[in-house]
């Protein structure tokens, strides 16, 4: 397993029709932030904005610290969904649905921090910065949440630009898919 770098442009969901299953799955190894959300013992569903980082397996890694009520509600069960967010206006998300685990592995926490640091920054962290990284860590016992995707539901952008816009704004039905279901008509 590789960690996919940074994509110097994320995909652009189509405004007309509804995503392709490649399509999908391209959106979301060319994105980089998602709402990661989970069940909790009380209450509703909790979530929260992280970054994350796919691998061209098709794991999506998020860096959480093992206190946390992400790695503590994937310890408990391993589903949990991922609204990946488009990066631009209108956006369209797409929800991923995963099978989680929890890994402690120490060289893969300081890789997915690393790759998170670019993410956040836009530019790859210098090969310097991984024995702070390390320490971080270690300081803030870091796991790495691993998200095996196995469905997806996509949100089309829609976006009224004009208050005459009436025929011209549209709605369809989207429906969930597996997440390695072939496009239509593909061989």
């Amino acid at each position: 397993m590789n960690l996919l770098p940074l994509a110097p442009e994320p995909s652009t969901a189509p405004v007309d029709r509804d995503m392709l299953p490649s399509e999908r799955r391209d959106f979301v190894r060319t994105h980089r932030t998602c709402v990661f959300g989970y069940g909790r013992q009380k209450d509703g569903p909790a979530m929260s904005v992280v970054y994350y980082v796919p691998t061209d397996s098709d794991e999506l890694l998020v860096s959480t610290m093992r206190g946390r009520a992400k790695a503590k509600a994937v310890g408990r069960s391993d589903q949990v969904s991922l609204c990946v967010l488009d990066e631009r206006w209108p956006f369209a998300y797409l929800q991923v649905y995963c099978h989680g685990e929890v890994d402690d592995d120490p060289r893969l926490v300081v890789d997915v921090m690393m790759a998170v640091g670019e993410r956040m920054s836009g530019t790859p962290l210098p090969e310097a910065a991984r024995p702070a990284v390390e320490k971080m860590a270690k300081e803030e016992d870091r796991v790495v949440l691993r998200c095996r995707p196995y469905a997806t539901f996509a949100q089309p952008p829609r976006h009224l630009h004009r208050n005459d816009q009436e025929e011209e704004i549209s709605h369809w039905v989207t429906a969930s898919m597996p997440w390695d279901a072939a496009d239509p008509g593909a061989a």
